[in-house]
């Protein structure tokens, strides 16, 4: 995906596992233990890290209600999570509300580094591994599933520490008024599938299954968030913002538009308002010449016309081609755009900016259970503590980023190679079946 939030499909409802024999499992067992060695990835967890992740679980209700002097008592706004229908951990949560001139958004992200702090192993064994690498049915974690599932994880009807990213819009032009960030506590109220968040949105009385009390009001916040989010993603576009997947459905769109407008709204407090380094996400643009190749390409496909007046616009050219272009040919002109779009990187100075999103100035915060980058970057907001060795940080973050992605790549290649469909399994995972 590009660096707009990843979110992962999750398993089609309704569809079971794709089954496999005990001796294609060894088959892919082996395949994983070499990529692994390969890429220098790390499956179990040291028996230090497990025993810290499992000491900070304990009396979770006590931690958390001493904490609450010191926090925003959020428990009371109506709070809810969409992840895929198969997600273990939740790390993030919408609220939202319109108000006579503005909108308000609360982006709530697990606060992770309240139980992962730079002194701790996890921490160090964070550091190591970079990222949670996503393979077809099977995930290698950043952090310990003891923990991320745990008391990092923002589930249904019990109290959670949260970062929260406050945002006033202005309801015209949908621009920050005021951006607050600061620790709370939160309650979420309903745990939404993708394809429950699209139910609720064609009909508000599916809400009644989640919040008895409530459910008109999750209805309504749900709407309104998909209004916003859909002003917000336009937006993006008419600025010039690159949209590959410009017919990924509402709900993550959703998702994806509340968690880069938080992204960004932190990084713009960290560099603007701050000034001090932190893990800025930097993308490089194509040469002209790249560009044109890009387009060249794109033109050539059976079907695909690019407009005449977006030429000299690249982005805006790729998003109206693709809007308009049959579906047989989407992946075709991804992948002219991709083969010329540099890689992303992480670095402690933002300047360049992103140029896939058309962000001057971007980075991550809102997966923390998953990125090194959006710890640290929790940290640094949190404690305004840079770390000494920040820029080899990034350059770590970025190496095993892409050594996440060159795994991922050669294993469904793999899966292809042995007659399976990667994306099969992994929207619906594997289920290993007798031999009769």
């Amino acid at each position: 995906m590009s660096d707009s939030e990843q979110a992962e499909a999750g398993t089609p409802e309704g569809q079971g596992p794709v089954e496999i024999d005990e001796e294609m499992a060894r088959h892919l067992a082996n395949k994983r233990e070499e990529l692994f060695e390969k890429f220098e990835i790390p499956d179990e967890f040291p028996a230090e890290v497990m025993a810290e992740a499992e000491a900070r679980t304990e009396d979770v209700g006590a931690e958390i209600e001493a904490e609450l002097d010191g926090r925003e008592d959020l428990r009371d706004l109506t709070t809810w999570t969409t992840d895929p229908v198969d997600a273990q951990d939740f790390d993030d949560a919408l609220s939202v509300e319109e108000r006579d001139e503005e909108y308000v958004l609360w982006v709530h992200i697990a606060d992770v580094t309240h139980y992962v702090t730079p002194d701790t192993a996890m921490w160090e064994e964070a550091r190591t591994r970079g990222n949670t690498v996503y393979l077809p049915g099977y995930t290698v974690h950043m952090l310990s599933p003891i923990l991320a599932e745990t008391v990092c994880s923002l589930v249904a009807h019990e109290d959670r520490l949260a970062h929260t990213v406050e945002m006033h819009l202005d309801k015209e032009h949908l621009g920050y008024e005021t951006i607050d960030i600061y620790k709370s506590v939160i309650r979420s109220d309903a745990r939404l599938t993708y394809t429950q968040c699209e139910n609720i949105l064609d009909d508000p009385e599916a809400a009644e299954e989640f919040l008895e009390d409530s459910a008109v009001d999750l209805a309504e916040k749900s709407q309104l968030v998909w209004e916003l989010a859909d002003r917000m993603h336009e937006q993006r576009k008419e600025d010039g913002s690159l949209v590959l997947n410009p017919r990924r459905d509402r709900a993550h769109t959703i998702i994806e538009e509340c968690m880069l407008k938080a992204n960004k709204a932190v990084t713009h407090e960290l560099m603007w308002d701050r000034g001090v380094e932190a893990m800025y996400r930097v993308h490089p643009q194509p040469s002209p010449d790249e560009w044109s190749e890009a387009l060249r390409e794109i033109q050539e496909l059976e079907g695909v016309s690019i407009p005449g007046d977006k030429w000299d616009e690249p982005r805006k050219a790729v998003n109206a081609t693709l809007e308009g272009a049959p579906e047989r040919q989407l992946d075709k002109i991804q992948w002219a755009v991709m083969k010329v779009m540099p890689r992303a990187k992480y670095m402690n100075d933002p300047f360049g900016g992103h140029h896939a999103l058309n962000f001057e100035i971007y980075g991550h915060f809102t997966s923390p259970i998953r990125r090194l980058s959006d710890l640290i970057n929790h940290w640094i907001v949190h404690t305004n503590d840079v770390p000494e060795d920040l820029v080899a940080l990034c350059d770590h973050a970025s190496d095993r980023q892409s050594d996440a992605e060159s795994c991922e790549r050669e294993y469904k290649q793999f899966l292809e190679e042995v007659g399976l469909d990667p994306s099969a399994v992994n929207n619906r995972g594997l289920e290993i079946v007798d031999e009769e």
